[in-house]
């Protein structure tokens, strides 16, 4: 697709805003090695984006783990209850954020996490978080029936804004190649930040850009105020 004119934005949570793609690593890295199983890019990639379910059952099947998807998801939880709070935002995350709510462009938030898991995550950084006008949780909203890469987080979101918005005029950011494959079946146009790991030729440019990091983002680029305007 063209680049289209953009009236409103989706950011994915986990690894673009906050940096818990090290958290969830590093617990996962410790499960596995419980059972001498090794965790890797590979695994995550088909992971990041899933919901909590989803992505539980792609990590016992692809490593034989003896535990049921519920049992793994308690024993990461455990774990996540006293890492998630600690969380950072990532570079960029908070100028850009605060820049397009200053400009009056509604932004919404599109993650497979859960209620709990992301109030964790964001404790500390509620002020930021409210500035969203709503967040779709895939692991928790009754309206989203699939996980990425299926589009349907993405088409709630969009259908929660005050006024009706085409999917041609949302720009999505994105980290996990799941949330890329997403937000391209949505048929939005796409801003990927992905891991140094991933295969960059998921996203062609008809469908988006690819950036090293929100740092890079050019708001201009898309019919944004510039950072340096009023």
């Amino acid at each position: 697709m063209t680049k289209p004119k953009i009236t409103h934005v989706v950011f994915d949570v986990d690894g673009l805003l906050i940096d818990t793609e090290s958290i969830y690593s590093k617990v996962i890295e410790e499960i596995c090695s419980e059972y001498g199983k090794t965790f890797t890019w590979e695994i995550k990639a088909q992971q990041m984006g899933q919901t909590e379910h989803a992505a539980a059952i792609i990590i016992i099947d692809a490593l034989q783990l003896p535990l049921t998807p519920d049992e793994y998801i308690n024993r990461c939880k455990k774990k996540f209850e006293v890492l998630f709070p600690t969380v950072p935002l990532m570079p960029g995350a908070e100028k850009l954020v605060r820049h397009l709510h200053k400009h009056g462009i509604p932004m919404a938030l599109a993650s497979g996490s859960d209620r709990h898991n992301f109030d964790l995550k964001t404790k500390n950084h509620q002020e930021l978080f409210s500035l969203f006008h709503h967040t779709v949780l895939s692991s928790s909203d009754s309206e989203v029936k699939h996980g990425k890469p299926s589009p349907d987080c993405f088409f709630v979101a969009a259908a929660r804004f005050e006024e009706p918005v085409k999917s041609e005029n949302v720009l999505v950011f994105e980290d996990a190649p799941n949330g890329v494959q997403a937000a391209i079946a949505a048929g939005m146009y796409v801003v990927w930040v992905p891991d140094p790991r991933a295969d960059r030729s998921l996203l062609d440019r008809a469908s988006g850009i690819v950036l090293d990091s929100l740092q890079d983002f050019r708001p201009e680029d898309f019919g944004f105020p510039s950072y340096n305007s009023i």
